[in-house]
């Protein structure tokens, strides 16, 4: 399936972060599934997709024409697509997932976190939505959702519609229980050939 990473472009953050994006690019490609990323080459960004490639997986970079502008392009994706402008790339990481995976990031993170999340709550899709938190940087957010629906401010499928982990394996376990691919296999589109 294609798997949404979500996570951070700062080059201002612990090692820790960026081997953990590592860790989930190996695993995405070792469990034979296609990254779909922002398609940049910074952070944990750039982490996860090269990490991917020199685990024989294939990444989908997705980036607006401003930053391939600053040259920070991943011209390294198996397929590049670059868009006009931030929420057409949106648009179309949204629409090329079968699933989305939430690393530690800062507020671009969070802003897909919670267009995608909304749309779940909202019955707009049901893809998995996973959280990947070893060291419980959105336990605080977390406790702000739990402190919104005891004020009646969100519904009560806010919670089912995400999962929380803190562990690659248990994270990928949550995915895979939970996706059902809309793309046929390679294997499916050989068969359908023949």
């Amino acid at each position: 399936m294609n798997i949404c990473v979500f996570c951070a472009s700062s080059q201002h953050i612990d090692q820790k972060y960026l081997d953990l994006a590592g860790r989930v690019g190996a695993e995405l490609a070792e469990r034979g599934h296609t990254l779909v990323s922002g398609g940049a080459t910074v952070s944990c960004m750039g982490a996860v997709a090269s990490a991917v490639r020199s685990a024989g997986g294939r990444t989908i970079g997705v980036i607006p024409q401003v930053l391939v502008d600053i040259e920070v392009a991943d011209q390294e994706s198996d397929e590049l697509v670059v868009t006009e402008g931030m929420r057409e790339r949106k648009g179309v990481m949204d629409a090329r997932s079968d699933a989305f995976l939430v690393l530690p990031g800062g507020i671009g993170t969070l802003e897909e976190l919670f267009e995608i999340w909304t749309a779940r709550v909202l019955g707009i899709h049901d893809r998995p939505l996973v959280i990947l938190d070893p060291w419980g940087l959105y336990s605080p957010l977390r406790q702000l959702v739990g402190n919104m629906y005891d004020a009646g401010f969100t519904r009560a499928n806010v919670f089912d519609a995400i999962s929380w982990t803190t562990t690659v394996e248990e994270a990928f376990t949550h995915l895979e229980a939970r996706a059902q691919p809309v793309r046929p296999s390679v294997a499916e589109l050989g068969e359908a050939a023949g």
